[in-house]
């Protein structure tokens, strides 16, 4: 048990420093990121691989500490709304993943697909509130072209990537684990 804490916290750790990096390949240029969602793929692997407290974690530390760290996203309201937008995330993909005695590709959609749902959703509720508090708006039609319609080349890319990538390293990580 106290091996596997070890593990989960290892490459956990290592999933934040890819989500660190990631966005680097995208150039930095924000419209970039906001279509490929770099920051997304790493805590969605980690929710899945290592857990939803794991997930939770890495989701709500990597777009602040990638703010602090690297000016990108803006603090307010990008990053704070990432957080708990990437919380999600995590948080949701790793317990609806534990439910499922099988892990298998099934297991994976369903608790991918509610989990981009869910973090979206709270994407959106968190920017009205920030938003909000600063004097400006948040219309539903701004949470549709920012949290769907602009986005729509990273869900596809998150929907192609994260299952097998899921899998195959949690395969790797039980077979080590025996």
């Amino acid at each position: 048990m106290k091996n596997q804490r070890i593990r989960s916290l290892v490459l956990a750790a290592m999933l934040l420093a890819v989500g660190l990096i990631l966005p680097f390949f995208t150039g930095q240029i924000k419209e970039i990121g906001n279509m490929l969602l770099p920051m997304h793929l790493p805590v969605m692997l980690c929710g899945l691989i290592c857990g939803w407290k794991y997930g939770a974690a890495v989701g709500f530390v990597l777009p602040l500490l990638r703010s602090v760290t690297f000016g990108m996203p803006a603090l307010y309201p990008n990053a704070v709304a990432m957080a708990f937008e990437l919380c999600t995330y995590g948080l949701v993909i790793g317990i609806l993943y534990g439910l499922f005695p099988k892990k298998n590709l099934l297991a994976v959609y369903g608790s991918l697909i509610p989990a981009m749902l869910t973090g979206r959703l709270i994407w959106g509720i968190v920017q009205t509130i920030l938003l909000g508090i600063s004097g400006k708006g948040f219309s539903l039609a701004a949470f549709w072209t920012a949290g769907f319609a602009n986005a729509l080349l990273g869900i596809v890319i998150q929907l192609i990537l994260i299952p097998p990538l899921a899998l195959l390293l949690g395969r790797r990580t039980q077979r080590k684990n025996t």
